[in-house]
């Protein structure tokens, strides 16, 4: 069988999208056969001579844009660089003990309607004009959700919500809200876990966290390295401590690696290194790990690997979810408290805590946008608005008066 070449589009980037193909190309792989050769249907392999012992698992191929062109058709204002530039400095004082303040990273465990994310970025924005003074707010826009197993992988990866993974939409629509946001007045904070992601969103983000399942990843800490900004590496699963803290050595150190340049073409990457990263404390497995005891533990353990002038020998940052809270919103309040109160009362070390909310409290089943309560979490439980300012506002009192203190 034979298929013409569409010489305006590059062979790899012609996908198998005729409902025909792959109909045959399923139905072969239900009844255990290999579908490249169980089915007539043409292969980009055979186009350009390659042979068809590669690939043996890949349906498809899909180009996307460059990273240069989603830039360049998606630029960040001038106004938008300068709140990155600033808030990146504003967080490493933070970090280093520079500056007073707690900073706190808060907003939605995933961004699932950019719509509702953009309604919680405004509400957000008049509480961050209105506590400045004591602290430094960032927020929370994520996009990429590593699974334990299997389940919604996030707005780049899935933006409809229906399996149809339209990573193209995907990339589009997370980079317009992260504009939007920053239209608002606010720094972003995100999660990287893909290692091409980043030359898509990472000039409009302020903050980057690197997750539990990764911190031990030296694609991940290669990544951070390179990255502009300061790094958060959580605590493995396991509640090791010696894993983030080896990160953070490592992410100082120049790296030289395999990647993808602005252009979309492979690349051997060279980086500086990123001194600015430091460990987040999220629980673990078996249980909390954000008392006096644990944060005091844990810095013991840090400054044994790092340099003693480095963001993470400082302090660390407490996640007030996942492990500390067993994803319980009405728990996550109660850690909030808990560390309002040890600050007021002078505890030093803690140099921010992150916060999952959103504009209604706790969480739904995934599904297509239409089917779902507006600004309620499809993935980890969250704070309502309600619950999330009346404890912003606890955080500024206790910094306030450690002050005073």
């Amino acid at each position: 069988m034979q298929q013409q070449h569409d010489a305006s589009r590059p062979l790899a980037s012609q996908p198998l999208n005729r409902p025909e193909e792959m109909r045959a190309i399923r139905q072969a792989m239900d009844e255990g056969k290999n579908p490249l050769v169980a089915t007539d249907v043409p292969r980009w392999e055979d186009q350009v001579g390659i042979s068809r012992i590669v690939n043996r698992r890949v349906l498809e191929f899909e180009v996307l844009p460059t990273p240069a062109q989603v830039l360049s058709e998606l630029p960040l204002s001038e106004t938008a660089q300068e709140i990155v530039a600033y808030s990146r400095d504003e967080i490493r004082a933070c970090l280093y003990g520079q500056d007073d303040r707690l900073l706190v990273i808060v907003g939605p465990c995933s961004v699932h309607d950019p719509a509702a994310a953009l309604d919680y970025a405004r509400r957000l924005a008049r509480l961050k004009d209105e506590l400045g003074e004591q602290l430094l707010i960032i927020m929370r826009v994520y996009f990429e959700k590593p699974r334990t197993t299997v389940g919604w992988k996030g707005l780049i990866n899935d933006p409809d919500i229906d399996g149809s993974c339209n990573i193209r939409k995907g990339l589009l629509l997370a980079r317009r809200t992260l504009l939007d946001v920053l239209g608002t007045g606010l720094a972003v904070a995100t999660e990287f876990l893909e290692p091409t992601s980043p030359q898509f969103i990472s000039d409009a983000v302020s903050w980057g966290a690197i997750g539990a399942r990764n911190t031990e990843s030296q694609v991940h800490r290669q990544l951070a390295s390179g990255l502009s900004m300061p790094i958060g590496f959580k605590n493995a699963t396991d509640g090791s401590i010696t894993a983030p803290a080896d990160s953070c050595l490592a992410s100082a150190g120049q790296h030289t690696f395999f990647g993808v340049d602005h252009m979309g073409r492979a690349a051997v990457v060279k980086t500086l290194g990123n001194p600015d990263c430091h460990v987040v404390l999220r629980g673990s497995t078996s249980g909390p790990n954000y008392s006096t005891k644990d944060v005091a533990t844990a810095l013991e353990a840090i400054r044994s690997r790092v340099s003693a002038d480095s963001a993470a020998a400082h302090g660390v940052i407490v996640d007030c979810s996942h492990g500390n809270s067993g994803k319980d919103e009405a728990k996550q309040a109660q850690v909030v408290r808990d560390i309002a109160e040890r600050l007021a009362a002078g505890e030093r070390g803690i140099t921010g805590v992150m916060m999952e909310s959103f504009i209604e409290g706790g969480n739904q089943p995934a599904a297509p946008l239409d089917q779902l309560v507006y600004g309620k979490s499809i993935t980890d439980r969250c704070l309502s608005w309600d619950d999330t300012e009346q404890l912003l506002r606890e955080l500024a009192q206790a910094v306030a008066t450690r002050r005073w203190s």
